[in-house]
């Protein structure tokens, strides 16, 4: 019997110990995690803080646009740094930038639309896009067929393989020599003495030197042009000097520059001018004016300056008056 009241005692004791201990916790509630994956394209930076949309500062008349809530830019891609495809197939670029930040400074969506170059005016005065965004060099010639936003000043230069093997020094040397460049551009306007260099260009140069002239490559992309140089076609590309120190800095063991670049020439913005049988002298339509306003508005914001920052051509900023 003392076994049994022992028993009881100890199992009373036991019940009288657990009943004054603490109550019991509650679980801890179960934290969801949320990993998010990014392609990294350069250096990490520290993460930047969310901003809201900038409010718009201007309105465009709907049916203006090509696609309704949508900026709709014709842009030949790649040709970087203004306009190429990132490690996820986006368009991306200074261009692309660009675009973004005025369209939503319009309210609108940025809707990119890859065109051949040479017939990027074709699509913005046909209704296929509203505005040309393509590093596009403002002349006589297409500002008679379109109106301009003046927003860079880019200068071109001249690309040959690494150890310049041709001995090219100046644009002289490249008389009488085969060189690429993309069809439609001023840079082979240029070479040949065409469109605005019409007498004047290497064409001109090489003629007073009493040299033969360059047997011009003129390709449909930029890219294509390029491609010429790196098998041994031509002894030389020519293009736009971001786009050129763009190719050195990604390929450094293929590529160098030679000579000093050209003179800055003005790029612009290409907008549609109304249906005039010549733009030259007509004011802004009401697509311009918008798209004008939301440009100055990212030049006072310093959006605009970080853009050019972000890809290495600050030395193209403008101002507007």
């Amino acid at each position: 019997m003392k076994k049994v009241y022992a028993i009881l005692s100890v199992l009373i004791l036991a019940s009288l110990l657990a009943a004054c201990g603490p109550a019991p916790t509650a679980a801890p509630p179960v934290m969801e995690t949320v990993v998010v994956t990014s392609v990294v394209t350069q250096a990490p930076t520290a993460a930047p803080q969310p901003t809201a949309a900038p409010t718009p500062v201007a309105t465009v008349d709907p049916s203006t646009l090509a696609y309704k809530g949508k900026l709709t830019v014709c842009s030949d891609i790649p040709y970087p740094p203004f306009e190429f495809y990132d490690d996820s197939g986006n368009p991306a670029g200074l261009d692309i930038d660009l675009a973004t930040g005025l369209a939503s400074r319009l309210g609108l969506q940025a809707q990119i639309i890859n065109t051949v170059f040479d017939t990027t005016i074709e699509a913005v005065t046909g209704g296929k896009c509203d505005v040309i965004m393509s590093d596009m060099n403002i002349t006589a010639t297409r500002n008679k067929q379109i109106s301009f936003i003046h927003y860079l000043d880019v200068g071109q230069s001249i690309l040959v393989a690494k150890g310049n093997p041709k001995n090219i020094g100046a644009a002289t040397d490249l008389c009488g020599q085969s060189v690429a460049a993309e069809s439609g551009t001023t840079e082979v306007d240029y070479l040949q003495g065409t469109g605005d260099y019409q007498g004047a260009g290497l064409a001109a140069d090489c003629s007073k030197a009493g040299k033969p002239q360059v047997t011009v490559v003129a390709t449909e992309k930029d890219s294509d042009a390029l491609q010429q140089l790196q098998a041994g076609k031509v002894v030389a590309y020519f293009a736009d000097t971001p786009v050129a120190g763009q190719y050195v800095a990604k390929f450094p063991d293929q590529f160098q520059l030679i000579g000093q670049p050209i003179e800055p020439a003005p790029v612009g913005i290409g907008v549609p001018c109304g249906g005039a049988s010549d733009c030259t002298n007509v004011p802004l339509t009401p697509l311009g004016q918008a798209v004008q306003t939301a440009l100055k508005s990212m030049m006072a914001d310093g959006s605009y300056a970080n853009i050019l920052t972000k890809y290495g051509a600050q030395q193209s900023a403008v101002q507007l008056p």
